[in-house]
């Protein structure tokens, strides 16, 4: 599966979307963040949206990846799929975060719109809800988008792909593990506070012991918003 994570807007979580719930689902997935790539696959050379060819290139090599789109490249990236024709049957799929910010989302309704227009289909423009507070729903904080799929019917919208507001992200944004590499991580941090040499290498195992029960958790939302995402 190859997918790009794209959105008119920053702040909306296209990077934490495409590291810690695309890419952990894909077998063996590359993250292309769309201004790295060379046409080997490599992320060595920092290259701008503008060279859409390479990325091409470089996906035809791949039977998995997860396209990050840098808001300040969409509009160029959009443009370059208009010139390459047929470039964007690449991708099987286009996934679309959004937040509740209003801004954000009128963005959001300009992406799917010109994704549409260069003739990416309904079923391959995927929205996902991000930074969705727990007591709130996304019928009432997004009604302006649902009202948008009601009469132009351009996308698939998915109620149940949500992503909730959680710490672990903040947590990882610098952070060089994934969740899933936290989630997997053998060591009996509790055990390990018992025999700490201070009190800070003791408050760090503390917070370890908070980071992976929160991987736990947000482990199983992210497998069903995976789930429903792409059913």
């Amino acid at each position: 599966m190859k997918v790009a994570v794209i959105n008119f807007s920053g702040n909306v979580g296209k990077s934490t979307i495409s590291r810690h719930l695309l890419a952990p689902r894909l077998k063996d997935a590359n993250i292309i963040p769309v201004e790295s790539i060379n046409s080997d696959g490599s992320q060595d050379e920092a290259i701008k949206g503008k060279q859409f060819g390479e990325l091409q290139e470089a996906l035809t090599m791949m039977d998995d990846a997860v396209v990050d789109v840098g808001s300040s490249n969409v509009e160029v990236f959009v443009q370059l799929m208009k010139q390459y024709r047929g470039s964007h049957e690449e991708f099987d799929y286009f996934v679309v975060p959004t937040i509740s910010k209003h801004k954000q989302q009128r963005d959001t309704i300009s992406t799917i719109e010109a994704l549409a227009e260069i003739g990416v289909p309904a079923k391959k423009i995927r929205l996902v809800f991000n930074m969705v507070e727990l007591d709130e729903t996304p019928e009432r904080i997004f009604s302006g988008l649902f009202e948008f799929h009601a009469a132009a019917k351009n996308f698939t919208l998915r109620p149940d792909a949500v992503i909730h507001v959680n710490d672990i992200y903040g947590k990882l944004k610098d952070a060089e593990k994934s969740i899933k590499d936290i989630l997997n991580d053998p060591t009996d941090y509790k055990e390990m506070i018992k025999t700490a040499k201070d009190s800070e290498e003791k408050l760090h195992f503390a917070q370890m012991v908070g980071v992976k029960r929160l991987a736990a958790g947000v482990t199983e939302e992210l497998d069903a918003v995976f789930k429903t995402l792409f059913k």
